[in-house]
C-alpha cells in the first residue's frame, strides 16, 4: 500500500514560490539578489486599513467567525461588485476565504468531478492546472501565443469546448502575461459560452484595478448577465490594496455554489483571520485614493521595464493591458551560450543561468504553459528594476555562439 495518494501525486510545488525561495536561500548566502519572480505589491498597505485591524483587536475581535466570512464583510463586497462591476449579489451569494487561491480550490473541488474538463489558457497562474488535478479533473490548456496579444479567441474556445467541459477559467489581467479583455474582447466569448450552457466561468478578475493607459475593466457576468447563474466572480484585496499577507479573498455566485465552498471550507480552514476581515472591510469602504496612486505607479514601472527589456539583444517584451507583469519571448536567444557557459536549451535553462549569472530572479515560461517566455514582476522599487535591467542587458550582451 503506498503512504502518499494518488490525488498529491498528480500535483506539483509551484514554481513561482520555488524560484522566490531559492532566491531567498542565495540571499541568505550573502549573494546580491534581486527578487522579481514574486507577484507582491512593494508598497505598505495603507494607514486606515491597518488602523481598522488595531481598532478590530482592541475591540476584541479575535473569536470564530462565520465559516466562509462575517455579515458586514459579506455585505461590503455585495456593495463593492454593485459600485464597481453593476453586478446585484445578495449575502448569502458571496464566500470569503484565507486568499483567492482558497476560492479557486474550493470552488473546483466542490464542482469537478474525474474526467471533467476545465478549459485554461495558457499562459496560466500556475496553480490553476494542478487544482484542476487535484479535483480529478482534466486541465485542457488552450496556447494563446504573442501574436494574439496572449488572449483566447472565440474560435479557440469553441473548438475546445466538449460534453465534458464544466468551467472556463478566465483569467483577466492576467498572471503571467498582463493581457486584458476589453469589452469587445469579452463579448466574443461570451456569445461562444452562452450557446453552451453546460459550462461555467471562473471569472479571476484579482488583477481588476491594476489596468493602465485608460483600459476599461470588464468581467463575464457584467458583459453578459445572462451568464451570471453559471459564473463566479472572484476577487480580493491582496492585490488592489497591498494585502497579500493577509490571506483574504472572496467570490460571488449562485447559492448552491457558495454554500458547497462553505461546506468544504467547514472541514479544512474554517473562517479566514477575523483580524483580515475588518481589515478588508475598510480596504473596500474606505478612502480608494491607494488604487489610483499604485497604479500610476506601476504604469511608470512597466513601461520602463518593457524599454529596458526591449533594448536587449535577443528580447521581445510586448506592453501589457494590466497586472504587474511582464511576459517577455526569448526565442531570439535559444540555443546561444552564456558568458557563464550555460547552453540555453529552453527558458528554464535561461532563468537559471540569469539567476546563477547575474543574480536576478525570474520565472522561466514553461511554469506558465507557455514556452519560450520568461515573467518578471515589476512590482519592486525602480532603483531594483534599474539595476535588474542593466543587468540582464549585459548578460543578453555577453552571448556566445554555441
Amino acid at each position: 500500500m503506498a503512504f502518499l495518494s494518488d490525488a498529491i501525486t498528480r500535483i506539483k510545488p509551484s514554481p513561482t514560490v520555488a524560484m522566490t525561495g531559492r532566491a531567498a536561500e542565495l540571499k541568505a548566502e550573502g549573494r546580491d539578489i534581486i527578487a522579481l519572480s514574486a507577484g507582491e505589491p512593494d508598497f505598505n498597505t495603507p494607514e486606515h486599513i491597518r488602523d481598522a485591524a488595531k481598532a478590530a483587536i482592541d475591540a476584541g475581535q479575535t473569536r470564530y467567525t462565520t465559516v466562509d466570512g462575517i455579515a458586514p464583510l459579506k455585505q461590503a463586497i455585495c456593495d463593492k461588485f454593485a459600485r464597481d462591476n453593476w453586478l446585484d449579489y445578495a449575502p448569502d451569494q458571496v464566500s470569503v476565504a484565507s486568499g483567492g487561491k482558497q476560492i479557486l480550490f474550493n470552488a473546483l473541488m466542490a464542482t469537478v468531478n474525474p474526467g471533467d474538463e476545465v478549459i485554461i489558457p495558457a499562459p496560466y497562474w500556475v496553480s490553476y492546472p494542478d487544482i484542476v488535478a487535484l479535483a480529478g479533473g482534466v486541465p485542457v490548456v488552450l496556447p494563446c501565443p504573442a501574436e494574439d496579444g496572449f488572449r483566447l479567441t472565440a474560435d479557440a474556445l469553441r473548438d475546445a469546448i466538449t460534453p465534458r467541459t464544466k468551467w472556463l477559467i478566465l483569467n483577466s489581467p492576467s498572471n503571467p502575461s498582463g493581457a486584458a479583455y476589453d469589452d469587445t474582447q469579452m463579448r466574443a466569448l461570451t456569445d461562444v459560452l452562452m450557446a453552451h450552457p453546460q459550462v461555467w466561468v471562473l471569472a479571476d478578475d484579482i488583477y481588476e484595478h491594476l489596468v493602465f493607459d485608460g483600459f476599461a475593466f470588464a468581467t463575464p457576468a457584467q458583459v453578459e448577465p445572462g451568464l451570471i447563474d453559471r459564473t463566479l466572480t472572484m476577487n480580493g484585496v491582496s492585490k488592489a490594496y497591498a494585502m497579500t499577507g493577509w490571506r483574504i479573498g472572496y467570490g460571488a455566485g449562485p447559492r448552491a455554489l457558495i454554500r458547497a465552498m462553505a461546506k468544504l471550507q467547514s472541514q479544512s480552514t474554517s473562517n479566514p483571520c477575523t483580524i483580515s476581515q475588518y481589515a478588508a472591510i475598510a480596504a473596500l469602504t474606505g478612502p480608494q485614493d491607494y488604487i489610483t496612486e499604485s497604479r500610476e505607479a506601476f504604469q511608470r514601472r512597466r513601461d520602463m521595464v518593457v524599454a529596458g527589456l526591449n533594448a536587449c539583444p535577443g528580447i521581445d517584451c510586448a506592453t501589457p493591458q494590466g497586472a504587474f507583469y511582464v511576459y517577455p519571448s526569448i526565442a531570439g536567444l535559444i540555443g546561444r551560450v552564456s558568458a557563464g557557459g550555460t547552453k540555453i536549451t529552453d527558458d528554464e535553462a535561461f532563468a537559471t543561468a540569469l539567476l546563477n549569472e547575474t543574480g536576478v530572479a525570474v520565472v522561466f515560461g514553461a511554469a506558465f504553459g507557455l514556452s519560450p517566455h520568461f515573467r518578471v514582476s515589476y512590482a519592486a522599487s525602480d532603483e531594483a528594476l534599474r539595476e535588474a535591467m542593466s543587468r540582464i542587458h549585459r548578460f543578453c550582451a555577453g552571448w556566445q555562439e554555441p
